[in-house]
């Protein structure tokens, strides 16, 4: 979502865009919260941390205007903010700290790269979206090629239809969903 598309969705509703927006990225600012308080914090610790993130992104947008840039840097930047601090007091409150030597700190880091993980769960999630408009047969041929494993033949006795029209139906489907993604900015 860009800001320039969250200033319009406030101007129509306030209240519908803070919900927006939350619903489109409560799952990655979780992620960033999850990842830094994981080793100290509880889960309700990590929630009341997503929630201070928003406060404070829903402030930011109110007071900064900041042209038609995406919104998502400036959400990972203040959820990162936001959870450093809760690590800090959480850790104070319980007497917990933890080196930046230490392996265990270095684990975290090294086993979720939030943002790539964010990006291809987004992938994944209009890839999908795409899969699923082209409607049946066709959606379902390519879920179960591509991401079930089974082969035509395999498919073609399921359908109940020839191979040769389950290879052709496959064929004309990735062109189409090709086609779909690239109108959609994804090539590759």
């Amino acid at each position: 979502m860009t800001n320039s598309e969250f200033e319009k969705l406030r101007e129509a509703s306030p209240q519908r865009a803070h919900r927006v927006l939350f619903d489109e990225y409560v799952a990655y600012v979780y992620a960033i919260a999850s990842s830094k308080l994981k080793a100290c914090g509880s889960r309700e610790d990590i929630e009341e941390c997503v929630s201070d993130t928003f406060a404070e992104v829903y402030r930011c947008c109110e007071t900064v205007r900041s042209g038609d840039g995406e919104l998502k840097p400036l959400i990972g930047t203040i959820a990162k903010r936001t959870a450093i601090d809760f690590y800090r007091r959480l850790s104070i409150r319980y007497g917990h700290t933890v080196s930046i030597d230490d392996d265990t700190v270095t684990q975290y880091k090294a086993d979720t790269d939030i943002v790539a993980e964010s990006e291809r769960s987004e992938l994944r999630r209009i890839v999908l979206s795409e899969v699923e408009k082209l409607g049946e047969p066709d959606s379902h041929i390519i879920i179960q090629q591509y991401f079930n494993g089974l082969t035509v033949k395999e498919i073609a006795a399921k359908l109940s239809m020839t191979e040769s029209a389950v290879q052709k139906r496959s064929t004309r489907a990735r062109q189409k969903l090709k086609k779909a993604l690239s109108i959609s900015g994804i090539t590759g």
